[in-house]
């Protein structure tokens, strides 16, 4: 990839409450180099065939896909983890993407949790085209206190895998500096969640710009880095109200990703 800007995908939840088919319209009138599948309730996003039709017809490829790790997608698919896990990275392998990203196990998930290292072990085996990027999350509060429902931790580099996706929303809310994170993941750093932040326990994917993350100053070092790493705009556009609202957010998230990325082939 010398000398080559790295890929901006869209990833479909930035289209939200759309659907997913919404996302390739979209990426592909505006631009971007392809898609992040988000796996969630929408049907389109779990069937890899659909999935593949709507490449043909758009002409944006899929290069990666979001495991369903949410709280709201603990049964699309099936109740086992790592059976979503698998299927996720069948999903990647059809549709020639080379990223899975996933979420550390949640605390109560005592058996897969503790399975959890080996596991990622076994698929990356059987799966060797596959990268699976663990990102990083954060805590949150009940009963106004702070509780971490994620094991062994939130930061996924506590205690560490071969490649890892850093959400800059996400060290906002967990009050992480991302560079400081972003050299702690070092080479393992594959993919990146592009989006915004302001404030402790608030996952709010502003566009990038918006709030006080170093979203710049990440894509400006990843890039001069030179390494093999995708970047996934992955915003909130809920609020949106009209379909040219969240285009335009969208467009403004591609220009930001460019533009600070371009240091690569300068």
């Amino acid at each position: 990839m010398d000398g080559e800007t790295p890929p901006v995908l869209l990833s479909t939840s930035s289209v939200y409450p759309e659907p997913t088919a919404v996302a390739f319209e979209l990426a592909a009138k505006l631009g971007y180099d392809g898609i992040e599948v988000m796996v969630w309730t929408d049907k389109v996003s779990q069937d890899a065939e659909t999935l593949a039709t709507l490449v043909a017809h758009y002409g944006v490829p899929v290069r990666s896909v979001h495991a369903p790790c949410l709280l709201m997608t603990q049964r699309v698919w099936s109740k086992n983890p790592w059976e979503r896990l698998r299927r996720a990275a069948a999903m990647a392998e059809r549709l020639d993407a080379s990223t899975v990203v996933i979420h550390p196990p949640f605390a109560w998930q005592r058996g897969y949790a503790k399975q959890f290292p080996e596991g990622l072990g076994r698929l990356a085996q059987r799966f060797p085209g596959i990268r699976f990027a663990v990102e990083n999350m954060y805590p949150i509060k009940m009963a106004n206190r702070g509780f971490a429902p994620y094991s062994p931790h939130w930061d996924p580099t506590n205690p560490g895998y071969d490649h890892y996706t850093l959400d800059l929303s996400h060290c906002a809310a967990s009050q992480v500096d991302a560079l400081d994170l972003a050299d702690r993941m070092g080479d393992g750093l594959t993919h990146v969640h592009l989006g915004d932040g302001s404030g402790p326990g608030m996952d709010e994917h502003a566009v990038p710009g918006r709030g006080n993350q170093p979203c710049a100053e990440l894509l400006n070092r990843l890039a001069a880095r030179r390494g093999d790493f995708s970047v996934a705009v992955e915003v909130s556009t809920r609020k949106a109200g009209h379909r040219a609202v969240r285009e335009a957010d969208l467009a403004e998230s591609l220009n930001f990703a460019r533009r600070h990325l371009a240091v690569r082939t300068g």
